[in-house]
């Protein structure tokens, strides 16, 4: 298991990494501007070639990569050369930079493509009654309700989709109801006590409903080709939203610090996912593509997001901003960023021993 985590997060981490920087390459080289070195992972140097007037190289510390750009680190004295990254215009600078996120949101949407075109798309079946998910230690759990059930009525009524059932069941808050269900046709009754829980309206609103704590089983819809490419944008839309709403949680407070993961739990999740097959792996992939886009156009100063933003102010007053504010404003993104790492690698440490 250690060794599928491993072998998972090198090959989730490498795809992520070489996407990102490839992203940051290609559209430095369509601009004219030399790229010194493309390297996955940071040094010290674990192997590499170089071909013109690139060095490609593979490194030890594998959290990370990077594109060595001619005239990039403003602490080095620009000597006005055309194929230096300083030299290119604002515009270009940043397509240059923006590169790596769209790289890494496009590779999402490719790779959900692919895995919907020839695995097909996993749906919650609500056509049926039959139960997939149980919550531990729920209501439904306590009477002895399991994976894999099929309901056939609430309170002497039949019901045949799992929709009009949980209707049934929102209806009673914190109320018993009598639940019949059969199990290799072998027929079981239990009277059960709903918890109260709130949902979100599809109109924005919130009401309380009660739950057994119980969900629907899954089938697999076969898709088309095109049809596959239409829902990897939807899935990397919808995901895109959930990322927006967990770092909007986490700046007022709503979402606890505590959610957030580092390596460790990258590892974990990769070696499950894994475990459970090839598509799945690809999926998280393309997960964590989307996230790392997100996270990385915000305006951090060491982040892709925080150049951008350098440049915006640079468009805005005609001149960039001097070396010794930027240093100083670079300084404080790192502070934040050293402070995110030690949350998250404390997170992922407090995981292991619960």
């Amino acid at each position: 298991m250690i060794l599928t985590s491993i072998l998972a997060t090198l090959f989730v981490l490498g795809i992520l990494i070489f996407v990102h920087e490839l992203g940051h390459f290609i559209v430095a080289k369509r601009a004219g501007v030399k790229v010194e070195r493309f390297s996955l992972g940071y040094p010290p140097k674990m192997v590499g070639f170089r071909r013109g007037d690139t060095e490609y190289c593979i490194s030890w510390i594998p959290f990370g990569g990077y594109v060595k750009m001619a005239g990039e680190n403003p602490d080095e004295e620009a000597t006005g050369e055309p194929y230096e990254f300083s030299s290119k215009s604002v515009g270009a600078r940043a397509m240059i930079i923006a590169a790596g996120p769209v790289m890494n949101f496009v590779a999402a949407i490719l790779i959900l493509w692919m895995v919907f075109f020839f695995s097909g798309m996993t749906a919650p079946d609500i056509d049926s009654t039959v139960i997939g998910q149980v919550v531990p230690s729920g209501p439904a759990a306590q009477a002895g309700i399991m994976p894999g059930d099929t309901i056939i009525s609430i309170d002497g009524v039949s019901v045949e989709t799992f929709t009009g059932m949980a209707e049934v069941i929102h209806q009673q808050v914190e109320n018993p109801i009598v639940v019949q269900w059969l199990r290799d046709d072998e027929s079981y009754l239990a009277t059960i006590v709903t918890s109260k829980d709130e949902v979100v309206n599809q109109d924005g609103t919130r009401s309380i409903v009660g739950k057994i704590g119980i969900g629907p089983s899954s089938k697999v819809i076969r898709l088309g080709f095109f049809e596959s490419f239409i829902q990897g944008i939807n899935a990397s839309a919808m995901i895109s939203v959930e990322v927006f709403g967990f770092i909007s949680g986490l700046l007022s407070g709503a979402t606890s610090v505590k959610a957030m993961g580092g390596p460790v739990l990258i590892a974990q999740i990769a070696g499950q996912t894994a475990a459970q097959g090839f598509a799945n792996l690809l999926m998280f992939t393309a997960l964590l593509s989307i996230n790392l886009a997100l996270l990385n156009i915000l305006p951090i100063p060491v982040l892709d997001g925080g150049h951008l933003f350098f440049l915006a102010i640079e468009k805005f007053r005609g001149k960039p901003i001097s070396l010794d504010k930027r240093i100083r404003i670079q300084q404080v993104g790192m502070i934040v960023l050293l402070i995110l790492m030690i949350t998250v690698t404390y997170n992922d440490i407090i995981r292991l021993f619960q």
